[in-house]
């Protein structure tokens, strides 16, 4: 019985090995597609930014000024975006110094 239980051990190890491995592998190629997405994201957004610019006019430089009608869409933007919060109810003044949920603690 005892060889038997060897064999099983020796051959539970050796597949425990074979996963590690794997699973090394498995994370090596987790890296380098992960650094292969980070430098295509870089090249990506270098390239629009390039389009950017080309598509702006030269002749004239982005102003700093707001004009009206830029105020007029800035607060409209402002508006869609802010939310009401939901009306809550009144507290209830029994809830406030409910005694039976007090934590005691030593």
């Amino acid at each position: 019985m005892l060889p038997l239980l060897v064999v099983l051990f020796l051959v539970s190890y050796g597949l425990m090995a074979m996963l590690v491995v794997e699973q090394g592998r498995t994370i090596d190629n987790q890296r380098n597609l992960i650094q292969q997405l980070f430098q295509d994201s870089t090249e990506l957004s270098a390239i629009r930014s390039n389009a950017v610019r080309r598509q702006q006019p030269r002749s004239q430089a982005p102003s700093s000024q707001v004009t009206p009608n830029d105020k007029a869409e800035l607060k409209g933007r402002t508006e869609k975006l802010r939310k009401q919060a939901p009306l809550r109810p009144p507290k209830v003044t029994s809830d406030v110094a409910d005694k039976r949920r007090a934590l005691v603690s030593i």
